[in-house]
């Protein structure tokens, strides 16, 4: 599993048109899934991406949490963080979880964010498997790569 998290300024998703998920301070994560991944490594994921510490303190240090700072999630499923770029200039995706196991994952960690975020935590999502159109003001920029791969 994979999350590129980039702490935002604010952040949206737009889905023909219509923005159907947006938010202020906080992290805008792109989530990636494929069909080796399973809900513990997920609740890995969501316990780092909780607990990361990239906000700045009264001293300009990233020292707080997305709790500490009252930030907020918007969640993106991105099926292309598994491209494979070896051969030829054609990504490949075959790393990908399938559309109906990425679907329930994603689906999964958006409701244990809702669970386990701080009151008040804004968790808003993009539209699974739409062409969405995502703008965000990366704060820093500060952009994290986790992967479960990774992780202890």
């Amino acid at each position: 599993m994979k999350f590129l998290i980039q702490r935002v300024t604010d952040a949206s998703v737009t889905v023909e048109g219509k923005v159907i998920g947006e938010i202020g301070k906080g992290f805008f994560v792109l989530i990636g899934v494929c069909d080796t991944d399973t809900k513990e490594i997920a609740d890995k994921m969501i316990k780092k991406l909780l607990g990361l510490r990239i906000f700045a303190d009264a001293e300009g240090k990233t020292n707080l949490d997305i709790a500490s700072v009252g930030g907020n999630l918007l969640l993106v499923s991105q099926f292309t963080l598994y491209a494979n770029c070896k051969k030829g200039n054609r990504p490949s995706f075959i790393k990908s979880g399938s559309p109906a196991h990425a679907e329930e994952l994603y689906d999964y960690i958006v409701e244990q964010c809702k669970v386990l975020g701080h009151d008040g935590m804004k968790v808003e999502t993009g539209s699974f498997g739409a062409d969405m159109s995502c703008k965000l003001t990366n704060d820093g920029p500060f952009t994290i790569d986790l992967d479960s791969d990774e992780l202890q």
